[in-house]
Parts: C-alpha cells; structure tokens; sequence
C-alpha cells in the first residue's frame, strides 16, 4: 500500500457532503493510480457508512477502468491479438482477473487438435477434427445470444463454465485457428457471428472475384454446424437483405474485440449499470481513434 500523510488527509475528506469538494479529492486520489487500490480497499473494509463505501467502489472501478483504457490504447497500437484483446474485454467485469488459467485451457485445446491434424486433410476434414475436440471431447456448448448475461460474452468464463454465446465460442475458435494456421476468420453477415473457411490460394489465383467466391463453406461457432453458399443465399432471401461483398470479407481482430465490447454494453443498458454501458461504448469508439 502507498502510505502518506497526504493520502491520510483525502480519506478523511471522502465522506464530505460537498460536492465540489468531493469532487476535487477523488480527482486526487485517482490521480495516484492503481497502487492507491490497497489502501481503498482496507479503508472500505473499516467503514461502516453504505454511502461512503459506495464512494470508495466508485473510485476503485474508475482506477481500474482508466487503467483497461490504457491497456487498451497499448493493444491497438500493438499487436492486436484476438486472445489478447477478449481477455481484455473479460478484464472490465473481473479486474483482478489472472490470465494463466485460461491460456492454459487454451493451449491444451490447441495441442490435443494438432495431435489429430495432419498436412493431407481436405478443409471439411480438418473443421471436423476441431469442431468434434472443441464441443464434443471438451464440451463446449453454445447458448443463445441473450443481454441478461454478461457472463456468457466473456472468454474466461466461456472456458470455465463450458459455455458461451457464438461470439464468445467463436473467438476461442478463432484462436485456435489461428494457433494451428487454419484459415477461418469472422464475417460480417447481418444479424449473426459467423466463421468463413478461406481458400488462401484463391486469391493469388483470382485476383479480381466476389469475396464470397473466396470462403469454401462457413461454420456456426454456436455449435460447429457447418453451411454450404447455398445455406448462406436462402438465408439472405430469408431477411430480405442483399447479399452485397462487404458482408462477406472478413473480419480483423480489431473489429470482432469492438463487436464484443458494443455487443455486451448492451447487457448494461438499465438505469443502475448504464454507466457500464457508456463507458464500454468509450472503449469501442477509442479503438476507431
């Protein structure tokens, strides 16, 4: 804990009525940064005033999320890691979160999958091989997308409970692909989270073609169903939206970590959390900066 006399003066000025005084001294607490959090949390631990404790929350969350917001900038100027950036979304609602647990379930995915690959499988072959590790040998299932829990857009718990929305499966499987060089990414079709498989020759081979031309078949993250074009199509005719070639590029890790963050704001949008909401909506309009 940072211990001074000056930081002794603030504490005491906590529970002052005035808000302009207020004001003033949780700008200067805050001003010391996340090694000032000890000594807030001893100080909520020997109050007995709800409202000061209040106060003291308060001022915690704000240290923590000026510090995500910093971790954040970092990222987007950096290397911009799916992983990385989810474990930075899951870091908003579990601060203290320690990242280990989860790489190492991760890298155990990962080495039990690449035991069953081989350089001669066909693109079905080798989704099969992952989709069957993933949600049979390790049981992950898929719940429906829903805004009453957070929990279930957040990589930590997505691993740990066994269960997640498709935007949280999906970027485990993503992750996963990536480890293993298997061409899947996120694309951007409306109303859903969906994987593309991507033929990395066609490219070279067709330069100039419809990006959908590009994907040999698509995968449901929610449960590893797989889609053929045709699926895809009947789909668009369904919901009566035109299949246009933005819809189908795919996505960087940039703009899944800002659908993830935009999509759980949403999980906040009450009159108690909607802070919450503002300040993930913050974060997501920071990465476009």
């Amino acid at each position: 804990m940072v211990e001074n006399k000056e930081i002794s003066a603030l504490f005491h000025l906590i529970d002052d009525p005035d808000v302009v005084v207020y004001s003033t001294v949780s700008n200067k607490i805050i001003s010391f940064g996340k090694a000032i959090i000890p000594n807030l949390e001893d100080l909520w631990e020997n109050t007995i005033s709800e409202e000061v404790q209040e106060r003291i929350e308060s001022l915690i969350h704000k240290l923590h999320f000026d510090d995500l917001t910093g971790d954040f900038i970092n990222w987007k100027n950096g290397s911009t890691e799916l992983l990385q950036g989810a474990l930075l979304t899951a870091q908003y609602h579990y601060p203290e979160m320690q990242a280990l647990q989860a790489l190492r379930e991760i890298e155990k995915m990962r080495r039990n999958t690449w035991l069953e690959l081989n350089n001669y499988l066909t693109p079905l072959e080798q989704v099969n091989v992952l989709t069957s590790i993933f949600y049979n040998y390790y049981k992950q299932k898929g719940v429906e997308l829903t805004y009453t829990q957070p929990e279930d857009f957040l990589i930590n718990k997505t691993l740990e409970t066994k269960k997640g929305n498709a935007i949280s499966n999906g970027i485990i499987y993503m992750v996963l692909c990536e480890l293993l060089d298997i061409p899947i990414k996120a694309i951007n079709i409306p109303r859903q989270f969906i994987l593309g498989y991507f033929d990395s020759q066609y490219e070279f081979l067709n330069p100039i073609s419809h990006s959908s031309q590009k994907i040999i078949f698509y995968i449901d993250p929610l449960n590893g169903q797989i889609y053929s074009h045709k699926d895809v199509e009947s789909y668009f005719k369904r919901i009566n939206v035109p299949p246009t070639t933005s819809y189908f590029k795919p996505r960087d890790n940039k703009q899944i970590i800002q659908f993830l963050l935009l999509e759980l704001s949403k999980c906040y949008d009450n009159d108690s959390n909607r802070y919450k909401m503002k300040e993930l909506l913050t974060i997501v309009k920071l990465l476009d900066e």
